[in-house]
């Protein structure tokens, strides 16, 4: 995901109201009896500050003062229901609060995760999946907190303020006026930090998900980790992403937490000149010390209520950062969604043609140049060539990972580009050269391939991919965990799993992209005679290094540069000594490799060969 620099992001002063704005536009509904209950206990909690200090002075006066004996009762039951009102009140608005906060948090994952499945293959080919994970996690608060600091802002510190501010007007109005003279300095501070912490909010939140990210990837790479002795050279990189997110935290607590000696003085300062003036009141005028005192209790607890409000809007800025984060994320629109008027794919025998296909996946490098050929239905087509020809954006290509430059992709005579992508590849069984299997037991990611399947099913694939004997042997059998990407597994059973789950999908057309890479020579002799019952009635592309796995099939694509340079069967590609095929074949016999990316183009042009093609172009 591409993000703005933290130094180009310019936060309009209404953003706050409009992304809160559009929080309550999507959730308000849901939650108005949780926002009713909250508000009512915020207000509750307001009425009871403000009436504390307002029973001050009759306490005051009519006890200390004028020792009437029963006032004692009524001012001792005031104090003890406001206190319970207050308590039950701060309860309820707690929990009220805390469920929207916990739903939100999870309806918005929910939310993300949904979206981040409608978008392309190339949004997570740019986006480290770590770092994605985290900042997905750090961001999705910022959702809870917007509306949690405004409800209690809001509802039990703005009114608390206007209802202590009430009590020392009444009280003493002159004395009111002038201890609000603080106001202007304080608003002026609180502006002033807002601008500052704003500059570094944004960069903080990136820096800490780049070090959890950093983190996660290092676990999940461990083994590679050990194997090069990487751990001193990550331990320097983390540690040097957490002195940065330890640097970027100490100074938003700096700027941040300039606010409160600002705010205390302000408050020393009228506190003490209304005890001065208030005490020159009742010493030399005679005045009654009740009121004195209810305004002064009103005063020292207006300044908790009006601090937090002054600190809102620098907590708020943090809170803005990640939710307009969050929303960058599900306002992103997939570059590659389904036509307009797309229809359900109904493939019959599976048949594929590629029409004069060109792709590129940066502007000025293509990857497929004019590229056609046809997989027959029901038959095994093999794609080889040196890495980098283009074989693996085929398949990319044939399952709309990626959409098409130039030409088209053909099933069953439907251009796929008109169909949806989930009928499209519900059509589909894939085996990539990297294995990946998901948290839970092998039974669950045999299971993946298709949902409905039974567990006599499953058991059969496991069979047919050569992985039933081993999975056997596991502590739990087929219900045995695989651990964090399968790391109980070898990379051989990994490999087999995916099969067994690309078998259980009963799919028209089987894309194996170099599935039997990982496995030694028995297990690939034995998953090859599985595939080769599997691959019946199939239509099946399968690409491969070795090509001792091609030899059978029915059709034999060569690529170079993203071209079609030859095609035919094993026999008639071998009977010519100077095609491409055969120079494949020549390096991987000296090396015992099976690895056609140590195959070099051939500079010399080469003659058409019987039983095969050779399209026009140097190799």
């Amino acid at each position: 995901m591409t993000l703005q620099s933290p130094n180009r992001v310019k936060v309009r002063p209404t953003e706050v109201s409009a992304v809160l704005r559009r929080i309550l536009a999507e959730n308000s509904r849901d939650y108005r009896w949780h926002y009713a209950v909250a508000i009512i206990c915020s207000l509750l909690v307001s009425g009871t500050t403000a009436f504390s200090a307002w029973i001050m002075a009759p306490m005051v006066n009519q006890i200390f003062y004028e020792r009437q004996g029963g006032a004692v009762l009524w001012i001792c039951a005031g104090f003890m229901g406001a206190f319970m009102i207050r308590g039950f009140a701060g309860y309820g608005q707690a929990v009220a609060l805390a469920t929207i906060g916990n739903n939100l948090v999870a309806r918005y994952q929910r939310r993300i995760f949904d979206h981040l499945m409608k978008l392309g293959v190339d949004f997570f080919n740019d986006t480290r999946s770590g770092r994605l994970a985290a900042q997905v996690n750090e961001n999705v608060g910022g959702i809870r907190d917007l509306l949690s600091l405004t409800i209690v802002s809001i509802t039990r510190d703005a009114v608390t303020l206007v209802g202590l501010v009430g009590v020392m007007i009444y009280q003493d109005p002159v004395l009111s006026l002038s201890s609000l003279l603080i106001g202007p300095p304080l608003i002026w501070a609180v502006v002033y930090i807002t601008r500052r912490v704003r500059k570094i909010n944004r960069e903080s939140v990136l820096i800490n998900s780049r070090l959890i990210g950093a983190v996660q990837e290092a676990t999940q790479g461990i083994a590679i980790v050990k194997a090069f002795t990487m751990e001193e050279e990550l331990s320097r990189r983390i540690g040097d992403l957490a002195a940065s997110a330890e640097q970027r935290s100490n100074k938003i607590a700096r700027v941040s937490e300039r606010l409160s000696p600002i705010s205390d003085m302000l408050a020393g300062l009228a506190v003490t000149a209304v005890i001065g003036y208030s005490g020159y009141r009742a010493l030399v005028l005679g005045q009654p010390p009740g009121a004195v005192f209810s305004f002064i209790t009103a005063l020292i607890l207006a300044y908790d209520p009006a601090r937090r409000l002054a600190r809102m809007q620098v907590s708020m800025e943090r809170a803005l950062v990640n939710a307009r984060m969050i929303y960058e994320l599900l306002d992103r629109e997939p570059k590659q969604g389904d036509a307009p008027g797309a229809t359900e794919a109904h493939f019959t025998t599976g048949a594929v043609r590629f029409n004069n296909v060109s792709f590129r996946y940066v502007e000025e490098v293509p990857v497929l140049q004019d590229l056609s050929f046809t997989a027959a239905a029901g038959k095994m087509t093999a794609i080889v060539g040196a890495s980098g020809a283009g074989k693996t954006t085929l398949v990319a290509l044939l399952q709309r990972f990626y959409d098409v430059d130039a030409g088209t992709i053909e099933i069953d005579g439907q251009d796929i580009s008109k169909v949806t992508k989930h009928s499209l590849r519900s059509s589909i069984a894939y085996v990539s050269q990297s294995p990946y299997l998901f948290e839970g037991t092998i039974r669950d990611n045999i299971r993946y391939g298709r949902l409905s399947a039974t567990d006599a099913e499953i058991e059969q694939a496991a069979i047919q991919a050569a992985a039933d004997d081993f999975i056997r042997q596991q502590p739990q059998g087929y219900d045995t965990p695989v651990g964090e990407s399968g790391a109980t597994l070898s990379g051989g059973q990994r490999q087999r799993v995916s099969i067994a789950r690309a078998i259980v999908r009963n799919a028209p057309i089987l894309l194996l992209d170099e599935a039997t890479s990982a496995l030694d020579n028995e297990a690939e002799a034995r998953v090859q005679e599985a595939l080769t019952h599997v691959m019946a009635g199939r239509t099946t592309i399968v690409i491969a290094h070795r090509l001792s796995t091609v030899v059978n099939a029915d059709h034999i694509i060569v690529m170079e540069q993203g071209r079609l340079v030859e095609e035919g069967t094993h026999a008639s590609l071998m009977a010519d000594p100077h095609s491409v095929y055969a120079r494949f074949h020549r390096v991987q016999g000296k090396k015992g490799l099976g690895l056609v990316d140590d195959a070099k183009p051939i500079q010399t042009p080469l003659p058409r060969s019987r039983g095969k093609k050779v399209l026009g172009r140097t190799v």
